[in-house]
């Protein structure tokens, strides 16, 4: 279980790691033919990776950009990314509505691609900017991103 005790960079490196770990739920299930299980699984992971977003963008970049003032860096990257990775959830998720898993998986490629590179920007660079400038406020902001967190998680 991902708890935010452990601070700002090991919370969402973990939170990259617990999506990485639903994604191959549904690979598992995709793989294993189980389209119910598959479905089940899709809308867990699409879920907590939407929720992930939410969290960086709702409440962390902001707060970076608030205290930094850079507003065209890293976080409108960050940014550009997530309207990348959602793109392909949408059309995953019209996959799953057709029943299509085969496409669910070569899209879940593309997607895995993508996110690995990002991940590694934000756990090499972007969240240890975000660590230092935000340390004083993270058990404020921890408090912001709960809820978002557990909406990500609810069953």
């Amino acid at each position: 279980m991902n708890t935010v005790a452990s601070g700002l960079s090991s919370f969402f490196t973990q939170d990259h790691r617990d999506c990485d770990a639903s994604w191959a739920e549904v690979e598992a299930a995709v793989d294993a033919g189980d389209h119910e299980l598959a479905m089940a699984a899709w809308q867990r992971f699409d879920k907590s990776l939407r929720a992930h977003f939410a969290m960086e963008e709702d409440v962390i970049f902001p707060a970076f950009e608030q205290v930094t003032g850079m507003t065209g860096g890293p976080t409108a990257v960050m940014r550009i990314e997530h309207t990348q990775m959602r793109g392909i959830l949408d059309q995953m998720s019209s996959d799953v509505d057709r029943g299509d898993f085969e496409s669910v998986a070569d899209h879940g490629d593309t997607l895995l691609m993508v996110i690995q590179q990002h991940n590694m920007k934000e756990e090499n660079i972007l969240y240890s900017m975000c660590e230092q400038n935000l340390a004083s406020q993270w058990t404020e902001l921890a408090t912001r991103l709960d809820p978002i967190y557990r909406l990500g998680r609810e069953q």
